[in-house]
């Protein structure tokens, strides 16, 4: 009896455990259908209009065929293959994105210099085509939503420009409060979303079955060797059917890829074919709803709530690259390519809740530009698709290191798969390259500016280290004459910030000369960045003591941790290390000021005043790592580069 009566127990255990497991997958799913989606789910609002007014050709049967076989087949190949399949796979212990998978790769490339070095490049290529894509979105987003009102009162055309700029500056203006308070929302109304592009899609498709054979490649392939031209040109306006789709493995460490990949098959891929369907099924019928066959889907009585919610989803696309936009500046920064700058934390529950003022309002200014550059989502439309087709390019690359020298893979299998997906990537790359001129060209400049700014912030702090170091007298030695002419130590705890290990800290010599006295416990403090995400709290903080009352402490954290030098303290405290006086320490923060020379120094001079600039304007290091103001000492010094 108690034996049956322990197996029920354990059963019911079970079934508890399944039961939350099965609730708390549900969560992350609702969740990821919110925030990872968005992007690639309002691609219907303008892609199969777009393939049209691109290639100029007629509305006629044939040619709804061929882009709407041409639509499937890169939602099953890009989409679903390559990223659901095989790029979510690649993992930096759980995070994805640009930066989290350079990380990855440095770290498997790092025993050859000439691989570790091209990689680094390809990696900074992909995230500066990700801020690029960060200006576009929401730009091409929120103008198609907006350009339903041509449909629902044409008579109102005229506000869908200053109308569209305002719900963008209302986006950027509420970035500061934090998206917790309404990001539960965001689930709900992007199921909705889904649910209402699958139905207006399948009510279409009923009245035109046939436009179901349009699933048959050979629509497609016949295309491209009978007119390759005019499928060149296909090819660049039906990429954009899967523009959003490396927010499903940049999104990855948020929620898992298990919940991203059950409602990419079950939800969202579903909806979006039903919908590109459902609208070639609407032009089979009437040709002229090509002006805009999305909101033309919709029965008269139902535009105006269609309107909203179209409203509604490119705003919640829009923040998904905004907020993608912050985390990749702060893993950039972690990982030492861009300086320091202000990162405020909006939720006290999700550390992934950033909000960076800079990063907000030069997106801001950079989208309001576009937007009253180009005028409408069709403009726009010229500029989109060649930064996601270039970083998809580069992740192919990426990824083809991962299968070889994580994985293990054998060379054919890597071939076969990571090189099939480059082919493609490229050839829809060359597809969306002939757009350049006509509107392309804008992300390909903003996308340079941001690798000029990444490379130069990179190269000019080694040259800067390389410099110091130089100048610099190292510990052992410092310490050695200390012990033998000792100056006078005062009572208390100094703590001194320094990059770099072995060598004193400028602040120190300064200090000492001036002042002609050091305290009687001295901290060296380094802040490492791993190429990881995250750091175990007991492997972070690391003490050597120097002798003499001199330690050297290193804290080693994540690209997406903080670095909180008080609580590293405060962990040393905990381990029993005699550091009890620590709240009443003295910061030293040494104030570099780097001025350019005509003399050589490995990067161009006009690099070199880049440089200068971003050093002049990177935030207070007190405030960055996490230092009260009011024990901050901080000590200038120039160096010439």
């Amino acid at each position: 009896m108690q034996s049956l009566s322990e197996h029920l127990n354990r059963k019911l255990e079970q079934e508890r455990a399944s039961s939350h497991h099965s609730s708390s997958l549900s969560l992350m799913s609702l969740g990821a259908l919110g925030v990872v989606f968005g992007d690639i789910g309002t691609s219907p609002l303008y892609a199969l209009k777009e393939s049209f007014t691109q290639t100029n050709l007629p509305v006629a049967p044939e040619n709804i065929y061929r882009f709407l076989s041409m639509i499937f087949w890169l939602l099953l190949i890009v989409v679903t293959v390559k990223y659901v399949m095989v790029v979510m796979k690649a993992s930096n212990k759980g995070e994805g994105g640009d930066f989290a998978l350079l990380a990855l790769v440095q770290r498997l490339t790092r025993p050859s210099p000439s691989l570790f070095y091209m990689t680094g490049l390809l990696g900074v290529m992909a995230g500066s085509l990700f801020y690029a894509d960060g200006v576009i979105t929401p730009a091409i987003s929120v103008l198609s939503a907006i350009e339903g009102i041509q449909v629902v009162a044409p008579s109102l055309h005229t506000i869908e420009l200053p109308l569209a700029m305002f719900i963008l500056t209302l986006l950027f203006l509420g970035q500061r409060f934090g998206t917790g308070k309404v990001g539960n929302l965001f689930g709900p109304i992007m199921l909705v979303w889904f649910s209402t592009l699958g139905v207006l899609g399948l009510m279409q498709i009923l009245h035109a079955p046939q436009v179901l054979q349009a699933v048959n490649p050979l629509y497609a392939v016949k295309f491209i060797f009978t007119h390759p031209y005019l499928a060149f040109l296909g090819l660049g306006a039906t990429v954009l059917s899967v523009t959003g789709a490396e927010a499903l493995y940049a999104d990855m460490g948020h929620f898992g890829a298990k919940p991203i990949r059950a409602v990419w098959l079950s939800v969202v891929w579903p909806g979006l074919i039903l919908n590109y369907f459902g609208q070639g099924a609407l032009l089979l019928l009437h040709p002229a709803a090509i002006q805009n066959p999305f909101y033309l889907l919709a029965p008269k009585m139902l535009s105006v709530p269609l309107l909203f919610l179209a409203a509604m989803a490119t705003v919640i696309a829009s923040q998904a690259v905004i907020s993608g936009a912050y985390s990749l500046t702060r893993q950039a920064i972690m990982l030492g390519y861009l300086p320091r700058m202000r990162i405020f934390f909006t939720s006290a529950k999700e550390m992934g809740q950033i909000y960076i003022p800079f990063v907000n309002w030069m997106l801001l200014a950079m989208v309001l530009a576009v937007v009253v550059i180009f005028k409408s989502s069709e403009g726009l439309a010229a500029a989109y698709g060649v930064a996601v087709t270039g970083a998809m390019f580069i992740a192919a690359i990426q990824v083809s290191f991962v299968m070889r020298l994580k994985w293990h893979w054998p060379w054919w299998r890597v071939l076969a798969t990571a090189g099939g997906f480059a082919v493609v990537d490229a050839v829809l790359f060359a597809a969306s390259s002939q757009k350049i001129a006509s509107g392309g060209y804008v992300p390909l400049m903003i996308a340079s500016v941001v690798f000029t700014l990444l490379t130069t912030w990179k190269s000019g702090q080694r040259i800067l280290s390389e410099k110091v170091a130089r100048a610099s007298v190292s510990t052992e030695r410092f310490i050695k004459e200390i012990y033998k002419n000792p100056p006078i130590r005062v009572p208390g705890t100094a703590v001194y910030m320094t990059r770099l290990h072995n060598v004193i800290p400028a602040s120190l010599l300064h200090n000492l000369k001036h002042n002609k006295v050091l305290h009687e416990r001295i901290i060296f403090f380094t802040v490492g960045s791993q190429e990881v995400p995250y750091v175990p709290p007991e492997n972070r903080v690391h003490v050597y003591n120097l002798g003499h009352d001199f330690y050297q402490l290193d804290l080693h954290t994540g690209f997406q941790d903080e670095p909180d030098v008080p609580a590293a303290l405060r962990q040393c405290q905990a381990r029993g290390m005699d550091f009890d006086d620590i709240h009443q320490a003295s910061f030293f923060l040494g104030k570099e000021t780097v001025i350019s020379t005509e003399e050589p120094s490995g990067i161009a001079r006009w690099r070199e005043r880049i440089f200068a600039w971003l050093k002049k304007n990177a935030s207070n290091a007190a405030a960055y790592y996490n230092i009260p103001s009011d024990r901050v000492v901080e000590i200038g010094g120039q160096y010439e580069i």
